[in-house]
């Protein structure tokens, strides 16, 4: 077995992410050895210690990171500054600092301006998840096969960068980097937008009158089911997420937009050839993702 790449990991927030990482961990043993887990509720660090995936939990911040070689953020996005506050002046140097957040542009405008002398920022992006979250939703399998999306800042140590690469790389990971700004694009589009439009058919069955939405719920096919499944997902994180990748987002939805009131049009003028072309790119672009092994 390859040696333990930290002596000490700390993770802030132990849901599904964080959970999962813990998990890998503490199984595989070439992680870290010893596994630290702070929250920001007395319940959640209840139930770590006794689901048992961590070496010691801490409830102060300060207290957890201290020592700690590598600390990753696994908390919603919209609470990282106020973590950093907390955590900044405890950083020792040398440590990785990183996070799992799914928008990094908030990432590097809340953490970089606390970050210490000699700390090394790493964000990075696990593209992986159910839609299950707090300290029982974690598994050591969650990110095999998946990407992770390294966004490293201009001028950031390599060996740094290179450690972190390893590190989910033995999670099992697939490993890409991009700058923030391209990463808050690619997934306002491949994981915002969907989420998006998620909540917004669920909301819009919840609305209908009772006799339909009964009919709605009793009857619904596999495509409904399936919103269902992605509007089960956290709403802080999903809050955070919205509000930290507004720019792309929006823009995202401003395209859908207007492709969702062009096949309305092919739709009310019988444009069949449209609706034909519509339909044939969805799927060619589900046969790529099997082809990918991202489905």
């Amino acid at each position: 077995m390859a040696e333990p790449l930290f002596g000490r990991l700390c993770l802030i927030g132990a849901g599904l992410i964080g959970g999962s990482i813990a998990r890998r961990a503490r199984e595989n043993g070439d992680i870290a050895r010893e596994v630290v887990i702070s929250a920001r509720t007395g319940k959640t660090l209840d139930r770590v210690r006794e689901l048992g995936f961590a070496d010691r939990v801490e409830e102060d911040f300060a207290k957890a990171v201290m020592d700690a070689d590598c600390v990753i953020l696994c908390v919603p996005v919209g609470a990282y500054a106020e973590v950093m506050a907390q955590i900044a002046p405890h950083l020792k140097p040398g440590a990785i600092l990183s996070d799992v957040g799914s928008t990094k542009g908030s990432v590097l405008r809340d953490l970089q301006p606390l970050l210490p002398e000699g700390v090394h920022l790493v964000p990075a992006h696990p593209m992986a998840g159910t839609e299950f979250s707090g300290p029982d939703s974690g598994f050591s399998a969650l990110f095999e096969g998946r990407y992770t999306i390294l966004t490293p800042p201009e001028g950031t140590d390599p060996a740094a960068i290179a450690t972190l690469r390893e590190m989910w790389q033995r999670c099992g990971a697939m490993i890409e980097c991009m700058d923030a700004t391209t990463h808050d694009k690619v997934v306002a589009i491949v994981s915002h937008l969907p989420h998006l439009i998620a909540f917004t058919i669920c909301g819009t069955a919840d609305d209908l009158s009772g006799e339909t939405r009964e009919s709605v719920l009793k009857f619904a096919a596999s495509g409904f089911r399936d919103f269902t499944r992605i509007a089960g997902s956290d709403v802080a994180m999903w809050r955070d997420v919205f509000l930290n990748n507004r720019p792309a987002v929006l823009e995202m939805l401003a395209r859908f937009t207007e492709d969702a009131q062009a096949f309305g049009r092919a739709i009310r003028w019988g444009q069949e050839d449209f609706i034909v072309d519509r339909i044939q790119r969805g799927r060619k672009i589900r046969k790529e993702l099997i082809e990918h092994k991202q489905a």
